[in-house]
């Protein structure tokens, strides 16, 4: 009997690069830094390309506007991207093994770290910190599984 079927696959492009500065530590931190900094960037310019659409029309401020957007959102996410990596890159050095518990660690130190310099009340500071190692062992997890 005859089989009808679809087969495919869908792949990311993959573009990676090494940054050496000497230290692994530093390493994967700035590699944390640049990828996800790009990445808000990259959100952000086509969010406001959206809305620049949506209006209809574009001037020197509301691209200037744009600009300086993208670089902050780029350098905040990118920030706290480093921090992560840099805090599950010293749990695995310090318990001397690697799994999630240094990304449930690593993701509620980051959390507390961003909540309090953004001088947040201490009820903020521990939800942040929660959701922040929540969201990092979730994200460990869903590695594993794929």
């Amino acid at each position: 009997m005859p089989r009808t079927g679809f087969r495919g696959s869908l792949t990311s492009p993959k573009v990676d690069f090494i940054v050496d500065l000497g230290n692994p530590f530093l390493n994967l931190t700035a590699d944390g830094f640049l990828k996800i900094g790009t990445v808000a960037a990259t959100k952000t310019a086509v969010e406001e390309t959206y809305g620049i659409c949506k209006k209809g029309n574009i001037s020197n401020h509301k691209f200037e506007h744009s600009l300086k957007k993208m670089c902050k959102e780029g350098a905040y996410w990118g920030t706290i991207a480093g921090v992560y990596v840099g805090m599950e890159y010293g749990m695995e050095r310090i318990r001397g093994t690697r799994d999630w518990k240094n990304a449930m660690l690593g993701g509620a130190l980051t959390g507390a770290l961003v909540s309090a310099a953004c001088n947040n009340n201490r009820d903020k500071i521990v939800m942040d910190t929660i959701t922040g190692g929540a969201v990092a062992t979730a994200a460990e997890f869903l590695n594993y599984i794929t």
